[in-house]
């Protein structure tokens, strides 16, 4: 396996004349040989683009070979890679300030964040690809400043946290937070040279970009990287190019799975199957193991670790539906609100040890004394773990919803409404209540025709009667950050009911 120290030597286990990225519409693979060439001929034309090492480059493009190039190009440079969603667009002025960012990369012909970049006084790169697939960037011969190899502790990739519930914080991941979470990510899945991934989830997030792309391309694989997830290609463009595995949101997972009967093959020749970023509800993975004929592995993940926390494994050892799994090589403990280790069994928070925990957040003493105990980051996750080492997740600490003094989960409310076969998609959330403090409530989207009286009866059939929700919307759409996330506090502030 590929002994990297840095990013800068991710792509050494891929033999020259293997695939290491192939794109899709139009159809081009790019081998281990020219993408290591074209890395590094961007990485001294950035190093010579003016800005000192350590500095911040914000990249704002679709995914794709030509955001891989240029996101390798800048770590190898020694700099620090920022990637934005382009829909966050309006905040890039206090997202870039923040992150102290130095230029910008984007698409040439991308007008809206140039104007933004040129606003902000910040140097625009613009990308562009030649005809033979080359990715190029037009910066300015500012600087004799020569090529530096990066170093473990440099900062490789600055991230903001999805801020659903505070300001964004600023995330800095070190090359060798990232190198021991990807080869971990390899090593859980056996990922080798004959793996290729078919890429759904966005490159500006860790799951995208560290859970599949990088550990993929760590292991000698290939990325198959379309520009977009698009439901009605993903089959066809699994077949074409021989997907090994995927790994998705739930979201994602739900839409596959409905659309199956009509786009999907018999067996779907997947290795294994991945999910993460969401609950995934057991009788969806039970669904979705029937219909795709793979093993369906819940793993667990946030930024400020670098992603993975713990995962299922492979068969022959068993993947608990429920669970997400254990923690491999990242030291996971149930800690009280003293920070002292609870016994197994107990429930309390999740909180990690490990070389891909980030070190703290940037510049901000208050959220890192209140996220570190004991040498352990608090994930804001409650929790427990089972004497095989497996964890379960009850929900965020502060989604949690405190009926009269009795904390309720809203993934367990969740899981139980997903069983109905009217129910798509379930979030449950907390609405403020002049007797408890808070009830239950909960937002449901429907695939077939079902009467609230009929959910909230097939709930009281399946939970203690204080869990039951006391109102339930039938809504079209749930509110949800960029990579899938269900906003239960967005739930909460639309359906809250007036004070009485």
């Amino acid at each position: 396996m590929n002994e990297a120290n840095t990013l800068a030597d991710l792509l050494k286990q891929g033999a020259s004349g293997d695939g290491a990225l192939i794109g899709v519409e139009p159809d081009r693979t790019t081998t281990y040989a020219g993408l290591r060439e074209q890395v590094a001929a961007l990485a001294e034309k950035i190093a010579g683009g003016g800005l000192e090492p350590g500095a911040r480059v914000a990249i704002i493009l679709p995914n794709g070979p030509e955001f891989l190039v240029a996101f390798l190009a800048v770590l190898s440079a020694r700099l620090t890679a920022a990637p934005y969603n382009a829909a966050q667009g309006s905040e890039f002025g206090a997202l870039w300030s923040d992150a102290g960012v130095g230029a910008v990369i984007a698409s040439k012909d991308d007008p809206t964040t140039a104007a933004t970049a040129k606003g902000l006084g910040l140097p625009l790169w613009p990308l562009s690809v030649d005809s033979a697939g080359r990715v190029q960037l037009e910066i300015p011969g500012t600087s004799t400043r020569s090529l530096e190899r990066p170093r473990p502790e440099d900062i490789a990739l600055f991230l903001h946290t999805s801020g659903t519930t505070s300001k964004p914080k600023g995330v800095p991941l070190t090359h060798g937070n990232l190198v021991a979470s990807i080869a971990n990510i390899a090593d859980c899945y056996k990922l080798t040279p004959a793996d290729r991934t078919l890429l759904v989830m966005p490159l500006f997030h860790v799951h995208g970009l560290i859970g599949a792309t990088l550990s993929t391309l760590y292991s000698g694989g290939a990325v198959i990287a379309p520009a977009r997830f698009s439901a009605s290609a993903f089959w066809p463009t699994a077949k074409a190019h021989r997907a090994t595995w995927y790994s998705a949101v739930p979201t994602i997972h739900r839409t596959l799975l409905l659309r199956a009967d009509s786009d999907a093959p018999a067996q779907s020749r997947f290795r294994f199957i991945r999910s993460c970023s969401s609950a995934l509800a057991p009788a969806m993975l039970t669904q979705m193991e029937d219909r795709f004929q793979a093993p369906v592995l819940e793993a667990y993940g946030m930024t400020e670790a670098s992603h993975q926390i713990a995962t299922n494994p492979l068969p022959p050892a068993p993947h608990k539906a429920g669970s997400v799994g254990i923690g491999g090589r990242v030291e996971v403990a149930i800690l009280d609100e003293a920070g002292n280790v609870l016994p197994l069994g107990s429930a309390g928070e999740v909180s990690i040890k490990g070389p891909n925990v980030m070190h703290g957040y940037d510049r901000n003493p208050t959220a890192n004394a209140a996220a570190f105990s004991n040498g352990y980051l608090r994930t804001g996750d409650r929790g427990t773990i089972d004497a095989q080492g497996y964890i379960s997740l009850i929900g965020r600490i502060k989604e949690l919803i405190n009926r009269g003094g009795e904390k309720i989960s809203p993934p367990e409310i969740d899981a139980v409404l997903l069983n109905h076969p009217a129910v798509a998609e379930a979030a449950s959330f907390g609405v403020p209540d002049e007797k408890y403090g808070e009830e239950v409530s909960v937002a449901v989207i429907l695939k077939a025709q079902a009467t609230e009286a009929e959910l909230l009866n097939h709930c009281r059939n399946a939970l203690a009667e204080f869990k039951v929700p006391r109102s339930l919307h039938i809504v079209t759409e749930l509110p949800k950050t960029a990579t899938g996330k269900v906003q239960r506090s967005a739930l909460t502030e639309a359906f809250k009911r007036p004070a009485k």
